[in-house]
């Protein structure tokens, strides 16, 4: 998160939570939102916190730990405070645990859901990190987080698929800025390649990619579906049907011009 500690305290103004799960375009929206001059962005606020429940041995255990915070409670409170009149927040829907009170925080927030085919997930996940599974893809976790969005507003959040960004960037963004309550600021479509402050610590394992782009990667078409190994094959099976739930949702975005 980037803005002073004396900024930090002012009161959000617009909360704004974008669950993901993991490989998908997460962090280059993030790096759009990032643009904005209305705009603060965090960078997986929970990781630190989820690492130190699950002790689950992730790349960079040590340093993410060290960076923190890792009570819920304390990352509930900095949700809150905000540098900025939006404070956009990219979360890992798989850090979210069943014990963490989101009850702080969660009804003033402005909810989004970024999805991508879980076996394209899984293909990419993989190539980082071996030990992956249902639940490190964040598809359950996912699916309930925009249950209890959908129950609070009484109507479905937004949705919105990866590849739609990368295909349409500007009718993608035009038509997510809306769906938040957001003008569309034309910044969002370019960043300065290479590490960024605001990057989580973890950055110089995960974010080679993305540190090597100006924007969004063009993509002509949906994800391709990839082969699996029998393993990863299993693990998609069993995430479909909670994709389906989801892309049920998902915007029909139509390229401008």
């Amino acid at each position: 998160m980037h803005g002073s500690s004396m900024e930090e305290k002012q009161t959000a103004r617009k909360i704004v939570a974008m669950w993901s799960g993991p490989r998908n375009v997460s962090t280059a929206l993030m790096y759009s939102f990032a643009q904005r001059r209305d705009t603060a962005v965090w960078d997986e606020p929970y990781y630190a916190a989820w690492l130190a429940a699950t002790g689950q041995d992730h790349p960079m255990r040590a340093a993410i730990l060290a960076a923190g915070p890792t009570a819920p409670a304390k990352v509930a409170a900095r949700i809150t405070a905000t540098p900025a009149p939006v404070f956009y927040q990219k979360h890992m829907a798989h850090h979210m645990l069943a014990d963490f009170d989101l009850d702080a925080w969660f009804d003033r927030a402005t909810h989004a859901f970024l999805i991508r085919p879980p076996a394209a997930v899984l293909a990419s996940y993989a190539a980082k990190f071996e030990a992956v599974s249902l639940d490190l893809i964040g598809l359950p976790q996912q699916v309930a987080l925009f249950e209890r969005a959908a129950d609070r507003l009484g109507a479905p959040p937004p949705v919105i698929r990866g590849s739609d960004i990368q295909r349409a960037p500007d009718a993608a963004l035009k038509r997510l800025t809306c769906a938040l309550g957001l003008d569309f600021d034309p910044a969002m479509l370019a960043w300065k390649p290479g590490p960024k402050p605001y990057d989580g610590i973890w950055a110089s394992h995960w974010y080679d990619r993305v540190w090597a782009s100006d924007g969004f990667v063009p993509s002509e078409a949906a994800d391709p579906t990839p082969a699996l190994p029998a393993r990863l094959a299993e693990i998609a099976l069993a995430a479909t049907p909670l994709y389906r739930r989801l892309e049920a949702y998902a915007m029909d975005i139509q390229p401008v011009g």
